[in-house]
């Protein structure tokens, strides 16, 4: 299928960043839509290639506040039931997998909010997205996947058990870390999100030098993930 990637965005803040870098720099050409910003999402992916889902601070499942999702959802499923590359990022990860009928819920461990190790397992094998599974990532979130779709695979889990990544179908697959942003846009979400402690604020300031210290092996090991997904938009 040829045409661009639709990307829908959900926040000023929560753009494509490096994958959109990434994938454009693939020979992919993105169709970025802002919902938010009264910037409507097309009836249909005709004409699109595959779709991508970023992140936010909204609800997955809370509709009436982020009216867009429902049409986002829709989005999602004639993708996965035409077998259209879909990828969703943290809170794209939980609106693929809320639409495709899992469970979206707060974190019974409480936020995740760190560069975590990426819990890979036996089930990602191969796989034309993550095959080449990147060490660590970064975490900033309160709800998670609590029951994967029917007939999705779990690809990898957090060191608190939580799912991290899961394939929905052939060419459809959802992240729960955010590998498309650096430690500037982290810092940007803390303006919206301050710390309420002095242990949260050290908390906080430990996670951006963390991910500053692994920039240059984060960019390394996300950017096959992204040019994978440009290649699958492609067919």
């Amino acid at each position: 299928m040829t045409g661009p990637v639709l990307v829908v965005q959900h926040e000023d803040d929560c753009p494509p960043a490096w994958f959109g870098t990434w994938m454009t720099e693939a020979g992919a050409t993105l169709d970025v839509r802002k919902p938010y910003a009264g910037q409507p999402l097309p009836d249909d992916l005709t004409g699109h290639s595959g779709l991508l889902v970023l992140g936010g601070a909204m609800n997955a499942i809370d509709e009436v506040v982020t009216p867009w999702l429902g049409q986002t959802k829709a989005l999602v499923r004639e993708a996965a039931a035409g077998e259209v590359a879909l990828l969703g990022i943290c809170l794209g990860h939980q609106v693929v997998a809320d639409a495709l009928g899992g469970t979206v819920e707060v974190n019974a461990n409480g936020r995740q909010r760190g560069l975590l190790a990426v819990g890979w397992n036996a089930q990602v094998g191969e796989d034309p997205l993550v095959g080449t599974r990147p060490a660590q990532a970064a975490h900033w979130n309160g709800d998670v996947v609590t029951v994967a779709p029917a007939g999705a695979v779990v690809l990898a889990n957090a060191p608190g058990g939580e799912i991290q990544a899961l394939r929905f179908g052939s060419v459809a697959w959802g992240l729960q870390s955010h590998p498309e942003v650096d430690e500037q846009i982290l810092a940007s979400w803390a303006v919206d999100e301050p710390p309420s402690t002095a242990a949260e604020q050290r908390e906080l300031e430990e996670f951006l030098a963390q991910v500053a210290a692994a920039r240059a092996s984060l960019a390394e090991s996300w950017r096959p993930v992204a040019t994978a997904f440009a290649r699958l938009c492609r067919g």
